[in-house]
């Protein structure tokens, strides 16, 4: 069993957690007196708890000392365009479970959603609060963080120029052949439900990135950045 608690709390010694981590400890798991736990700060650092009490408002815990995680590379960022419905959300979630460490999120010319400023602010803290989740559900040790870009040029510029891979359905080229050897940092962009414009398709590969493909099918756009997250993990074996 695992809980997320912030940076500062993870320190040797008596721990009193409350909220969403309380509820999901005491009423989604309905844990007791005596238990472990596994703590962890989301920036790659957990300890061993034992649960000493739970009360209506709060969990008390003894912490064991904190240790830290070693992540192996590479590093893995996905640039996605906004997705309508549930599906943006399921993407994230799928995401984070199969390896992607950061998610960046931006408005491409054929996405479907448009959001404004007040609406964006509330959609990231959304899609975040999905990040934790998955995290959690899936037993990493960090919290990949997401992300806006107001443009396809601030996107880019969030992504590491070590090894950039564009989803293109009319490549055919597979991504495991793509992937430089040694690589410690890949960038992963996908396109909205349309597909890429022509003008962000070109903008792309004079940034360096190379076209990768799928296979024969063309994947929904929540669908495309999982399996290629989860291709390059499987490549890169970490």
């Amino acid at each position: 069993m695992r809980i997320f608690v912030a940076p500062a709390q993870l320190v040797r010694g008596e721990l009193h957690v409350t909220g969403d981590e309380h509820h999901y400890l005491s009423r989604v798991r309905r844990s007791r007196g005596g238990e472990i736990v596994e703590l962890v700060d989301g920036e790659g650092r957990r300890a061993r708890a034992e649960i000493a009490r739970i009360t209506d408002t709060e969990t008390i815990m003894n912490v064991d000392e904190p240790e830290v995680i070693v992540a192996l590379p590479p590093v893995v960022r996905v640039l996605v365009p906004l997705i309508k419905g549930d599906r943006m959300d399921s993407c994230i979630e799928k995401l984070v479970e199969v390896g992607a460490d950061a998610v960046i999120v931006w408005a491409a010319a054929r996405s479907v959603v448009k959001l404004d400023e007040h609406k964006r602010i509330q959609r990231l803290a959304h899609y975040q609060a999905i990040a934790v989740a998955a995290a959690r559900q899936s037993g990493r040790a960090t919290v990949p963080e997401v992300l806006w870009a107001g443009s396809l040029a601030v996107a880019i510029g969030e992504l590491s120029p070590e090894g950039r891979l564009v989803l293109d359905p009319a490549s055919d080229r597979p991504i495991a052949d793509a992937v430089p050897p040694g690589a410690m940092d890949i960038a992963l962009a996908s396109g909205p439900e349309g597909g890429l414009a022509p003008d962000e398709h070109d903008a792309l590969v004079r940034a360096h990135f190379t076209p990768v493909g799928l296979g024969p099918r063309v994947l929904r756009t929540d669908t495309a950045p999982v399996a290629a997250v989860a291709i390059v993990r499987a490549t890169t074996r970490t």
